[in-house]
């Protein structure tokens, strides 16, 4: 778990004509601090990253293959253990290929359950990703209360699908299940008592002078810079891009709700980390004006058991809590996707963590590392 390190026999000269040694150090692949199994070789003039190479593939499951070898109806739960912190999200992205590709339009009531339960994952993602980062600055006071909070978002959906994590609760055509009774109430409970939380969450950690010292114009981003890398989601709007997918490709119920996207201008750590906390009090808004606008009627169109897509390929994106997460789906008229192409923002956003390293000091790395919110089950797949 711990870092190793080698020596490398080329030798510098530093300004003052003393030679040094390069030295290659691995961070990873199983630390705490690389969000998962993630391996960063980094090459080292003292305290300053010079290079660094990040290496992937230690979770690679070959979730893309396997889902061509499901049947449609069967490859939504795999959905789940991609980006494995937003698994609502992630289903909804891939039922919703397949609903563009057959023209299928999912009833309105359907459509308001999708956004409440995606703004709900898209809580719990941000409290994991903010908790952590915490730890990754030397809190643990933050970790605690996020995980409790998330807590009960995960029992919401245990009883909507039967299970927390894993949920499998999207369908083609609609969802698994109608709301259970009072199940709206125990949500807006639930809210209530989390704004009260997100409070005390928002004092301790923004203006917190450590957190502002290890965060504050470090691992800046310019606007042309990500547009360039390609980033999505918080880590653009961090840096003064205003591009929401709910807002800018409008989808399902967001068409009828609208969503004010979250932008900062500093692109360095502490934006991307306020952006995220930012879009935290924006889902719980989202989540009320759902629930009050909510209206009745079926949550699902019928479709037959072996669903067979006509022939043909499309591409659908949803706003996932790491940016564009997008399903590229091809059929051949079957019960089985001829192809399923998935693109990961986690796995888009890391690639340019190198060039943010690069001149920074050794004790920034996690700092920089952390803001970017990676999960290694969607980088690697």
């Amino acid at each position: 778990m711990a870092t190793n390190q080698e020596m490398n026999t080329s030798t510098m000269d530093t300004s003052e004509g003393i030679k040094s040694q390069e030295m290659l150090l691995n961070l990873g692949p199983q630390h705490p601090s690389t969000h998962g199994v993630l391996r960063l070789v980094m090459t080292l003039e003292g305290e300053t990253v010079i290079d660094c190479t990040p290496i992937i593939g230690y979770l690679h499951r070959g979730i893309e293959k396997i889902l061509e070898n499901r049947t449609i109806m069967a490859g939504i739960r795999y959905m789940d253990n991609t980006d494995y912190l937003s698994p609502m999200i992630n289903e909804t992205a891939y039922v919703g290929a397949v609903e563009q590709l057959m023209n299928l339009e999912v009833p309105r009531r359907a459509q308001y359950i999708r956004l409440i339960t995606n703004e709900l994952q898209r809580i719990a993602s941000h409290l994991i990703a903010i908790g952590t980062y915490g730890m990754d600055l030397g809190a643990t006071t933050p970790i605690i209360w996020t995980f409790r909070d998330r807590e009960s978002i995960l029992s919401l959906f245990e009883a909507l699908g039967g299970s927390r994590f894993n949920v499998n609760y999207m369908r083609v055509g609609g969802v698994l299940h109608d709301l259970p009774k009072g199940w709206l109430q125990e949500c807006e409970a639930f809210l209530d008592r989390f704004e009260k939380n997100y409070a005390e969450l928002d004092a301790l950690l923004t203006g917190n002078e450590i957190v502002m010292a290890r965060t504050q114009g470090v691992g800046y981003i310019d606007p042309q810079q990500a547009v360039a890398y390609g980033l999505t989601g918080p880590m653009l709007r961090a840096s003064g891009i205003n591009w929401d997918l709910r807002v800018n490709r409008p989808y399902m119920a967001y068409r009828e709700i609208a969503v004010n996207p979250q932008v900062r201008q500093e692109g360095d750590c502490f934006a991307r980390y306020f952006v995220r906390l930012s879009e935290i009090k924006e889902s719980v808004r989202l989540v009320r004006e759902a629930i009050d606008k909510l209206p009745g009627g079926a949550i699902s169109v019928r479709t037959p058991i072996a669903l067979r897509p006509p022939r043909g390929e499309t591409y659908f994106a949803v706003e996932s809590s790491k940016g564009e997460l997008g399903v590229y789906l091809i059929s051949d008229g079957s019960e089985y996707p001829w192809r399923a192409k998935l693109r990961g923002p986690s796995f888009v956003n890391l690639q340019i963590v190198p060039e943010l390293l690069r001149g920074h000091k050794m004790s920034d790395t996690i700092a920089i590392l952390g803001s970017t919110d990676i999960v290694l089950g969607e980088v690697d797949r």
